[in-house]
């Protein structure tokens, strides 16, 4: 006998009021702001690291490409998507970071869901530190590879989940520089452990490039591991680049590989002409004034003593831990509405009792952006922490 179902059970989303009224009651309710062309605030919470994203040379390095290429690449690179300006800017960009080989994705989303998931696959070992960022998580669920998610930043623990492995294959997934608290990975020990057992490292640069190594070639750079056999590195161009998309870097076959294997790359239409065009003139600007990368972190000392952060930030990111959801976006709020521009990352994002403001150094704020920020985050924190 058909099943019958309550009047108001009818709609197949009636059950969303309800998890909206649970999200609003724990402060956990987003919502979605629209910034003019040009704000009116100080912006601490942008990942525009170097100031590149409105750079003059940035934007026309856009504009030509898409006077040159058209709005669109027409298709996956591997129809009618792939251009030379594609593949000149891989070459560009592998050689500045010490890599053997490039590959372009749609964002870098997609480059590590493509990386991952190609590199593993059932019958292999993912071994994820606690706090990867979401795209390394999503990657690791559409594997079908075995996943051992470990303590953050505990080598301890990869080199546990390596020794006690039956798979042939393992893969150690890491940021280089964790999003939401600006931490860097143990490299240098989490490489050796790899190495030892055997193990491809691939370490999401996404935070690292343009802020650490010599001249803000990452990380992995300025630990000696650029260009490693066993050691892959994904990052995106809409941070410090300014720009859109994101990267596979890596030894050649790799490169090979992904072609063949990877879906966000077969089935995805090409990053767009400008897109490309903007990241290489933004990694121009970068060679040409190295002193960004050093800017990025001075300043990032500064925020973290005006706020009372005793580590010394190792990236642009400086992170106050406030606790509770409706502090931090209280906080957040207060900072707004005296002209300043700050993130707020609650749960999930971050683990429950740690909602905190997240503040994002760049090379291009002056003295004067430095005195407001100094003014506002007194005020606010002195608020939010009595």
């Amino acid at each position: 006998m058909p099943r019958s179902f309550p009047t108001s059970a009818l709609s197949p989303l009636s059950w969303l009021e309800d998890v909206e009224r649970q999200r609003r009651a724990a402060g956990l309710r987003r919502s979605l702001r629209a910034r003019p062309p040009v704000g009116t605030e100080l912006d601490l919470a942008s990942n525009d690291y170097l100031g590149l994203a409105a750079h003059r040379a940035v934007i026309d390095g856009g504009v030509e490409a898409l006077r040159t290429w058209g709005a669109g690449s027409t298709g996956s690179r591997l129809v009618t998507g792939n251009t030379e300006l594609h593949e000149g800017f891989e070459e560009a960009l592998a050689q500045f970071v010490g890599a053997e080989s490039a590959l372009v994705f749609s964002s870098g989303y997609t480059a590590n869901l493509g990386a991952v998931v190609a590199l593993s696959g059932p019958g292999s070992l993912l071994v994820s530190d606690a706090y990867t960022h979401a795209s390394l998580v999503d990657a690791c669920r559409l594997s079908r590879a075995r996943v051992a998610v470990t303590p953050h930043r505990d080598v301890d623990a990869v080199d546990e989940a390596l020794a006690a492995r039956s798979e042939e294959r393992a893969v150690v997934l890491t940021d280089s520089v964790f999003s939401a608290d600006g931490a860097m990975a143990p490299m240098r020990r989490l490489h050796d452990v790899c190495r030892r057992h055997g193990a491809l490292l691939i370490v999401d640069e996404a935070h690292g490039l343009g802020v650490r190594g010599d001249g803000g070639r990452g990380l992995l750079h300025e630990v000696g591991l650029a260009g490693a056999p066993d050691v892959v590195m994904t990052t995106t161009l809409s941070k410090a680049l300014g720009s859109q998309g994101g990267v596979v870097l890596g030894p050649r076959p790799v490169r090979d590989h992904l072609i063949d294997a990877a879906r966000p790359f077969i089935f995805d239409t090409g990053l767009a002409p400008a897109a490309v065009g903007a990241a290489w003139a933004a990694l121009n600007v970068l060679i040409a004034e190295p002193w960004r990368a050093d800017a990025v972190l001075a300043n990032a000392r500064a925020l973290a003593e005006v706020c009372g952060v005793s580590e010394t930030p190792g990236s642009a990111v400086v992170s106050v831990i406030l606790g509770e959801p409706d502090v931090a976006l209280a906080a957040a709020n207060g900072c707004l509405e005296r002209g300043l521009r700050v993130g707020c990352f609650r749960p999930p994002t971050v683990p429950v009792g740690t909602s905190r403001l997240r503040l994002t150094a760049r090379a291009s704020l002056t003295d004067d952006d430095l005195d407001l920020a100094r003014r506002v985050l007194t005020e606010v924190l002195a608020t939010a922490r009595s």
